[in-house]
Parts: C-alpha cells; sequence; structure tokens
C-alpha cells in the first residue's frame, strides 16, 4: 500500500485544494487529509471540517482527520518548523509513504518523514487561487470556492424601509438582475390582517431568519433580503407595544453587508394590510433611527421605481467589485 499525505487549513477549501487531493489520490492507495485548526482561527475549525468532508466525499481514498495545532511555531525557519511538524505526524498517523503539496514546505517536510515529494502546481498556472486571495475577495473569485463553503461568504443585502415603498418588487428584480436569490417579506405570507399578537411576531421573527438561512444556501454571491429582524421589531412595537426578546436574539443570529434604506417619496399604495398611509414620515424616521442606534451604515434610495433600481445596481456593483 502507497499512503499518501496532504495538510492543509483549508481556510476554506477550495478547487485546488480539491484537484491536489485528487493528484494525491490517482497516485496513492489512501491518502489523509490533515487539517490543522486553533481557536482562534478566523473560520472555525468545525466549520472548515465539515466543508473539507463534503468537498472530498467523491474520493473514497480520501480519509478526513481534523488536528488541533498546539505544536507549529512560525518564528523558526521553515526546516525547523517542517521537522515538528514531522513529529507530529509520525505520532498522529500510520506510516506516509508520499507527502503531496503545492508548497515550498512539501520538500523539507516530506524529507524529515522519509517520504517521497509529489509537486502539484505550485505556480497556480492550472487553478490560480489561494486561500488568502478567496478571504480578501470571496465574491471575485467565488467560482474558485467548494460548493459546500460558498454559503459562507454570501453577502446579504437588507432592502429596507416603511410600507410601500417599493421593497418587494426592487427585491426581487435585484435577484433577477444579480442571478440569485432572495428573500420575501415572510409576514406577508402568514398574516391576513394586522389584528396579530406577541406569538404571532415571533413566529414571523423565526420564519424569516430560518428562510435567510434557507436561501443563503443557495445564493450566488448575494442575497437579497426584503426587510429584516428589525422591522419586525419595529412592527411589533408599533402595534403591540412590546418587542420580544427573541427578536433581539435573532438580530445578532445575521449581519448584512449592505443596508438599502428605502424613502417614502413615492406613491402609497393600499393593498389590505398596509394601514400607515398617514404616517409616512413618522414611520420613515423610525426605520432610520433604528439603524443609526445601532451604528449600522445605510444607503439612502430615493426617487421613482426606475430611480430607485438604478441607483441600487450601481450600489450593488461597487459591492461586488469591492469583495
Amino acid at each position: 500500500m502507497v499512503r499518501g499525505l496532504v495538510i492543509g487549513k483549508f481556510m476554506p477549501v477550495h478547487k485546488g485544494h480539491i484537484a491536489l487531493v485528487e493528484c494525491a489520490c490517482s497516485h496513492c492507495d489512501e491518502v489523509i487529509v490533515s487539517m490543522s485548526y486553533t481557536p482562534h482561527d478566523p473560520i472555525p475549525g468545525d466549520v472548515r471540517f465539515d466543508w473539507v468532508r463534503k468537498s472530498l466525499a467523491h474520493l473514497p481514498k480520501a480519509k478526513s482527520f481534523k488536528v488541533l495545532d498546539d505544536f507549529d511555531d512560525e518564528t523558526l525557519p521553515l526546516e525547523d518548523r517542517t521537522k515538528i511538524w514531522s513529529d507530529f505526524i509520525r505520532r498522529t498517523y500510520p506510516v506516509v509513504d508520499v507527502v503531496v503539496s503545492s508548497e515550498e514546505y512539501g520538500e523539507p517536510f516530506a524529507y524529515h518523514l522519509g517520504a517521497k515529494h509529489l509537486l502539484f502546481d505550485s505556480d497556480r498556472k492550472r487553478i490560480p487561487v489561494s486561500a488568502t486571495m478567496i478571504r480578501s475577495k470571496p465574491l471575485t473569485y467565488w467560482n474558485f470556492i467548494a460548493e459546500p463553503a460558498r454559503y459562507y461568504f454570501v453577502k446579504k443585502i437588507c432592502v429596507y424601509g416603511a410600507e410601500s415603498t417599493g421593497k418587494s418588487t426592487l427585491t426581487i428584480r435585484l435577484a433577477e438582475r444579480f442571478n440569485t436569490s432572495f428573500v420575501p417579506e415572510v409576514a406577508r405570507e402568514m398574516l391576513i390582517s394586522n389584528d396579530f399578537n406577541v406569538n404571532d411576531i415571533i413566529e414571523i421573527g423565526k420564519a424569516h431568519d430560518k428562510r435567510v438561512e434557507e436561501k443563503t444556501r443557495e445564493a450566488n454571491r448575494l442575497l437579497f433580503c426584503d426587510t429584516d429582524v428589525i422591522t419586525t421589531q419595529i412592527y411589533s412595537k408599533h402595534y403591540l407595544g412590546v418587542v420580544p426578546q427573541i427578536l433581539l436574539e435573532l438580530e445578532e443570529k445575521t449581519s448584512y453587508a449592505l443596508y438599502f434604506l428605502l424613502d417614502v417619496d413615492v406613491p402609497w399604495v393600499a393593498d389590505g394590510l398596509r394601514d400607515l398611509g398617514d404616517r409616512r414620515e413618522e414611520m420613515m424616521e423610525l426605520f432610520r433611527t433604528a439603524l443609526t442606534e445601532r451604528n449600522i451604515p445605510f444607503v439612502a434610495i430615493r426617487g421613482d421605481f426606475a430611480a430607485r433600481e438604478a441607483s441600487m445596481v450601481a450600489v450593488v456593483n461597487d459591492v461586488l467589485a469591492r469583495y
């Protein structure tokens, strides 16, 4: 039996990593994929290990393991570091015959292990990406991210504001424009009138949170959300006089890369649920204040619906360029 070894942090796992392990599997009878982690990593180890297992599920020769990196010393020269690594590998795994890598550490590491070294795509010509590049600009390098890891890097955009400002229509149009998913205003799927109670508002908050999680898993770079749980809090306070604690907890779960605050400078249209046409400026200020009190930046959107859409598209394009 020829046993190979691939090591890495896989932060995140990407197509270069997958191709590396595929190469190792083509030369070996078994491949140990050793993912190291520390408690201080910017992406938690458990999350990354789940990505690794799912990304390599098509390779029966690959055996994935997660190990705590409490042995490395980055202050040492590479030669000394790879000797420490090799000592750890000997203590942890069966005998390794081949080290497969794309990095300069591969040769000295293999030497200290008494193994051969197989170098794969070290100049990144085949798959021109690195985990560092992805972490810095995940949307730019989206197509290189392993599919199980993509949801983690989706940028959520909230279309936010008082009633009858075009949120629902614009959310759908933006999702279509950028070929991705969207989260509708879940409350409208659950209410037939504004006669609701605290339990109803809690269920709306939970349903919205669940929908965001589900749609994030299928989104393409961006996820457009028609309102958020802050909106649910505002209407809970307005109609019921209270904000249930769970809505505050749900708010902490989701962060948005961008908020669009839609102004009330368009005609108000009744639709059976809307009943605040005579208090639009007051509600607009409530929505604005909710963001400023939380120090959440936002982009104010005004004008007719064509102008709104054009402004929002331009801002989203800037987001795509920045990330």
